[in-house]
């Protein structure tokens, strides 16, 4: 029984991550110093998580590089900005976050 409501709170809360305007970083404990901040980006739905963590959940978003940023808007994948060979993210990204989040306001209207 407990394994049951535990599978049910992972599913819900896999799902979760993705509702609305969503910012989700992946990352693993040894890219900590190449991760952003998700802070600015708190009115909308943020999400960090750790490959050692969310194995399900990298494998399911198909997460090959990392640290990567994942834009979602209600559950479907805008943008996916992944690290290069170096394991940082682009100098760009938090531009590339607020162009996308842009975009998506923009087009609800």
């Amino acid at each position: 029984m407990r394994y049951l409501i535990f599978l049910f709170c992972l599913s819900v809360y896999a799902q979760d991550y993705k509702d609305g305007i969503s910012i989700v970083q992946f990352s693993a404990e040894f890219t900590k110093d190449s991760e952003i901040s998700l802070k600015p980006y708190r009115s909308y739905n943020t999400h960090l998580f750790y490959m050692s963590k969310h194995t399900e959940i990298f494998d399911k978003n198909k997460i090959v590089y990392i640290p990567t940023i994942c834009i979602y808007n209600d559950g479907e994948l805008v943008k996916k900005i992944e690290a290069g060979i170096n394991l940082k993210l682009p100098e760009d990204t938090e531009d590339i976050i607020k162009e996308e989040i842009d975009n998506i306001l923009n087009n609800q209207f």
